[in-house]
């Protein structure tokens, strides 16, 4: 039986974006070993231009952050790159809490720049982390019990 692929979630504010699409390229190989979602404008942009796989969600300020924080909540993503722009307003800086609280909550790990996101893909932990992700216990691979 084998296990199924760990699901990534991508998310970028727009001033953001490019940094995420530079980083994606650098990784790009091991980015395809995820299941990739995103929200709609970033997974846009990564389809386009690096011709990656993405599941989309909304749009981050029509709904996408929330979206992939229910399925944070329901076990199914293995960890979250979420490149913040700190120096910028958003007006659905709610739904943005409820992603950052829902990976805090759930364990679940989320890389807000380019070192912790480089962490992340390139750890022992992602590699093997399906094992943990899968397990059924709707937690990511930091999960205490």
């Amino acid at each position: 039986m084998t296990e199924p692929t760990p699901t990534l979630a991508l998310i970028a504010h727009d001033g953001k974006k490019a940094d995420l699409i530079a980083f994606a390229e650098r990784h790009r190989a091991l980015l395809r070993r995820f299941h990739l979602i995103a929200t709609g404008t970033t997974g846009k942009m990564l389809q386009d231009r690096l011709d990656l796989d993405i599941e989309r969600q909304l749009s981050g300020p029509l709904g996408g952050d929330v979206q992939i924080a229910a399925r944070i909540v329901e076990g199914e993503v293995y960890a979250v790159i979420f490149f913040v722009d700190p120096l910028d307003k958003h007006p659905h800086e709610p739904d943005i809490q409820t992603l950052l609280r829902a990976c805090n909550v759930h364990n679940v790990p989320l890389a807000t720049n380019a070192a912790t996101a480089r962490f992340i893909v390139t750890s022992h932990t992602a590699e093997e982390g399906v094992s943990t992700a899968s397990a059924g216990t709707g937690a990511g691979p930091g999960s205490v019990s």
